[in-house]
């Protein structure tokens, strides 16, 4: 397939997503778990990728997070940047991801599933287009429509919002409002 066919192709797909579904670790964050004595739960998040979440939403695509693991900062971090469908203790992801596309009243074609290990690929198999980080396994990137340029946890989610963005035709509207801040304040 030529490079302008993968192109294309890739641009159909970000066309039509109407649901940007997450992963947690690997993909918000760089995938360390830092847990306390007292058996809290630490995770560093890029502001850059919580902006692009914002951004994102303002168009009227949906976020989503499913998560296998259960944290209370992950739930803040949800709240904090907009995420309306938020699954977390999903030992099975697709039956996560069926159920939440199903409330959602969508089909899988119209959502995007971003991950960094093999399970995350039954839902990123089913979805219309499986993104994953650079970091993951080599059967994960194989089944990737995209592979991100920046790692989980440092932009890789942000390039993805602005992906979207850009292929729908939201991207310069939702950067207007940063640039005549600017005008104006010069």
């Amino acid at each position: 397939m030529s490079t302008s066919t993968l192109y294309a192709e890739l641009a159909q797909r970000l066309l039509n997503i109407k649901l940007l579904v997450l992963d947690v670790d690997g993909v918000m964050t760089d995938g360390g778990l830092t847990i306390g004595d007292d058996g809290q739960e630490y995770k560093t998040f890029h502001a850059h990728d919580g902006l692009g979440m914002k951004l994102l939403k303002a168009t009227g695509v949906e976020l989503a997070i499913i998560t296998g693991r259960t944290s209370n900062v992950v739930k803040k971090r949800a709240e904090s940047t907009g995420v309306g469908h938020f699954y977390q203790g999903a030992e099975d992801k697709l039956a996560a991801f069926n159920e939440l596309i199903a409330k959602c009243n969508l089909q899988a074609s119209q959502c995007a599933f971003m991950g960094d290990d093999v399970v995350d690929l039954p839902p990123m198999l089913k979805s219309g287009l499986a993104i994953a980080v650079p970091a993951a396994p080599t059967l994960v990137l194989k089944h990737a429509h995209y592979v991100t340029k920046k790692s989980g946890g440092a932009g890789a989610v942000r390039e993805v919002c602005e992906l979207i963005m850009q292929a729908q035709g939201t991207f310069d509207s939702q950067m207007a409002q940063f640039l005549t801040q600017a005008h104006i304040a010069n």
